[in-house]
């Protein structure tokens, strides 16, 4: 069975971000997808200082959450990535999270599997914060699934954002391509094989020239 692991970035449980999140649980399960939902915007969690740590010991040097979610992301097809806008950004501390896993895990993780973000706002800021969580997967070797909009809902509270019926529509679309992104992935595997990575070049100039 397929594997979908959903962040919510916020620091609400059951705020506006979880409410995105629940609608595309409930279509996944509909798809016969398992999901697994991590609350990441409640914690403290501090962000990377580029120690290396992680790449002698493929995990991160501050033992936290990051480190037990990233076997998750690991036995994952795909993953969902939910944060609230802050300053037209997605909330610090997911971002935080984010450097970390993504670093730490690496592309030995994160090649091919799915990816999609999810942003909640009020009124604005929402499709610049869009923006930032998906170069977490466009520099991960993700392919990145899209809906009918704009992967968002709107509103203040939670009730106001299961008021905004497009924007629930657009969860339950997103779950769906998901779905069948991660199928046709799998399928593709099995017949052709991964596509392979080359790492043998990093450009750095430090020569100077």
């Amino acid at each position: 069975m397929s594997k979908v692991l959903l962040i919510n970035g916020s620091p609400k449980a059951n705020g506006c971000t979880a409410t995105a999140l629940e609608e595309m649980i409930k279509t996944f399960h509909e798809e016969g997808v398992e999901t697994e939902l991590v609350h990441v915007g409640n914690k403290d969690i501090r962000g990377c200082v580029a120690c290396g740590y992680c790449m002698e010991h493929g995990k991160c040097v501050v033992d936290d959450l990051v480190n037990e979610v990233a076997p998750k992301f690991a036995e994952a097809d795909g993953i969902v990535i939910g944060s609230p806008v802050y300053y037209s950004s997605p909330n610090g501390t997911l971002l935080s999270f984010l450097d970390r896993l993504f670093y730490s895990a690496g592309q030995r993780v994160s090649h091919m599997k799915v990816g999609a973000s999810v942003v909640s706002c009020r009124r604005g800021g929402n499709t610049a914060t869009f923006d930032v969580l998906n170069k977490y997967f466009t520099i991960s070797s993700m392919p990145v699934a899209s809906s009918t909009y704009w992967n968002q809902v709107h509103g203040f509270t939670a009730e106001d954002a299961k008021k905004d019926l497009e924007g629930l529509q657009t969860m339950r679309n997103l779950a769906r391509n998901m779905t069948f992104m991660i199928k046709a992935i799998a399928d593709a595997k099995d017949k052709y094989g991964a596509p392979e990575l080359e790492r043998g070049n990093f450009t750095s100039f430090c020569d100077g020239k």
